[in-house]
């Protein structure tokens, strides 16, 4: 039997037309390097329907069509975030800190025809035009020296000129609630990144779930501060779910220091941050160096990787802030698990809950895997791959050009589960601590490194014979690489030297700091490197460690 009820698809232009009418008075204020600047939620309702108009009638832009961000976050990438989905095409935003490399291979796998760009950022991707074919226009959107695009077969567009004048409505189609919203890479494992194409139906359902007290609780009386960049799994769903909620939006643009964001916290007065461990560090230092008036946080969300129990105590301790742990990851949406401990406890034991990954919410349901295959107990004690589903969480890969959808084995296991390569536990009442990787890949300040790239390369020198790299706590990065090398016969390369080689075929950010000459790399039965043995040696002290300033 059927129910009565409506059949109404949940689509992003139901959050942007609700966001911009009901909550029209609620602002997005960006933050610039003279004073704020302020627009209604009605007023960016307006401009998106403005920005949709430019983008088909004067761009060519059709449903379905990829049309990247490369962009701060700002209330222009905020317009764009409602309208390109909205009005049926995808929005792939950018990661500007990704190596040119992969930043190319991202654009050219998902086929940008379009692409926004903040003025300031066209230095980084001037350089890459010749090489992204299918990409037919740029449109710049605030300063930025347009002359490094000279020569450029992409026509470009200024972005306030395109909206001059246009429709303030647009008549958004009704669109199936399944189809694709969202693109975002992720590049956590070997191999080429991988494209997560998120739905309508799965970005509205993530907004309810954000705002659900037992996530985050956003409402009108809030002002959030999302510093996780919007390129960084939509900024944890932050800019969708404030818009639902109409909680208004302070928006950090390009000045992501601690002491500009020290200042636009105390001038603004935000209620709710979201960023990784490394920016909270940050500005708890300036907090602590500098007093300031930052009462107005309630909440302080820190994501992306493990947060130090020292930070969480800093903040709330020192300054009055809450600090709430949350896990996730791209393909989760990434909402998958938020640390509030259960009612009824406090002092020590409730830090024993918050030190925690969290529980997880109603719609995700979680199993931890043994290395047999078996499902193991949620006892606290029996530590297993965490396998998770739900109805924002990815069941395949964005297969490109083709179309195909893309299921490698080591992701997604044979019954559809998502399997989170984290190993951990979890307790009966539903708390996850996560105790390691299955694959050895590195999360440092929120962002991945592949130790195994990194042993490529350092293998390729001819005086290394073998590399491993593992990752070791970092007080302000979460992880960093330890490399750890066996020098062929008669070598005598010094550390500087395996760095600077390093330097010339990764990112910066990613080079070690931590180097050690072993004579030999652990290895399983299998001859696998045994990685773990190179953790504990690290643990107990039993490496001659350098460390590179």
């Amino acid at each position: 039997m059927l129910s009565t009820m409506q059949d109404v698809s949940l689509t992003v232009s139901r959050i942007l037309t609700h966001g911009s009418t009901v909550h029209g008075d609620a602002q997005v204020i960006t933050w610039t390097d003279t004073e704020p600047h302020r627009r209604t939620y009605a007023e960016v309702g307006h401009r998106a329907a403005q920005l949709a108009h430019a983008l088909r009638e004067e761009l060519g832009a059709a449903p379905e069509d990829r049309i990247g961000t490369l962009m701060w976050n700002n209330a222009e990438h905020l317009e764009a975030y409602l309208a390109i989905p909205s009005m049926g095409a995808v929005l792939h935003t950018l990661n500007l800190r990704l190596p040119a490399e992969q930043l190319t291979w991202i654009v050219n796998h998902a086929e940008d025809r379009i692409i926004l760009v903040n003025g300031t950022l066209l230095p980084l991707l001037a350089p890459l035009l010749p090489q992204l074919p299918s990409v037919e226009h740029l449109v710049v959107a605030g300063p930025g020296d347009r002359s490094v695009l000279a020569g450029a077969s992409a026509r470009v567009h200024d972005y306030e000129e395109l909206l001059t004048g246009r429709p303030e409505t647009y008549d958004w189609p009704d669109l199936d609630e399944r189809e694709a919203a969202a693109l975002c890479y992720t590049s956590g494992t070997t191999g080429d990144p991988k494209g997560v194409l998120y739905s309508h139906r799965s970005l509205y359902l993530h907004s309810l779930q954000v705002n659900n007290a037992e996530s985050f609780a956003l409402s009108p009386r809030d002002l959030a501060l999302p510093v996780v960049p919007m390129f960084h799994v939509n900024a944890w769903g932050l800019p969708h779910a404030a818009f639902m909620a109409g909680a208004s939006l302070l928006m950090p643009d390009r000045f992501l220091q601690p002491a500009p964001l020290a200042e636009m916290i105390e001038a603004v007065r935000p209620t709710i941050g979201a960023a990784v461990p490394t920016i909270w560090q940050g500005l708890l230092a300036e907090l602590d160096a500098h007093r300031r008036e930052v009462s107005c946080l309630r909440t302080v969300i820190i994501g992306g990787s493990a947060c130090p129990p020292a930070l969480m105590r800093g903040f709330e301790e020192r300054h009055g802030i809450r600090v709430i742990h949350a896990w996730g990851m791209t393909e989760t949406s990434p909402l998958g698990s938020v640390g509030h401990p259960p009612a009824g406890v406090s002092g020590e034991e409730e830090w024993t809950y918050r030190a925690t990954q969290g529980r997880f919410p109603a719609s995700v349901e979680a199993r931890l895997i043994g290395p047999d295959g078996e499902q193991l107990p949620w006892d606290g004690a029996s530590a297993g791959e965490l396998e998770v589903r739900g109805p924002w969480i990815a069941g395949s890969y964005f297969g490109g050009a083709q179309g195909e959808a893309l299921r490698p084995e080591d992701k997604f296991s044979p019954d559809g589960w998502l399997r989170t390569g984290d190993v951990g536990t979890i307790t009966p009442n539903g708390y996850l601590t996560l105790t390691d990787r299955a694959k050895d890949v590195i999360k440092s300040g929120g962002e991945w490194i592949s130790s195994v790239e990194l042993e490529n390369h350092l293998m390729a020198h001819p005086g290394v014979a073998e590399a491993a790299v593992v990752a070791v706590p970092d007080e302000k990065w979460g992880e960093r690489p330890l490399a750890t090398v066996v020098l062929t016969d008669g070598s005598a390369l010094t550390y500087e030297e395996l760095q600077a080689f390093l330097g010339e075929r990764i990112a910066r950010w990613q080079l070690p700091e931590r180097w050690a000459v072993i004579p030999a790399v652990p290895k399983t039965s299998v001859g696998k490197f045994d990685k773990k043995v190179l953790r504990r040696q690290y643990a107990d002290g039993e490496l001659d460690v350098t460390h590179l300033g």
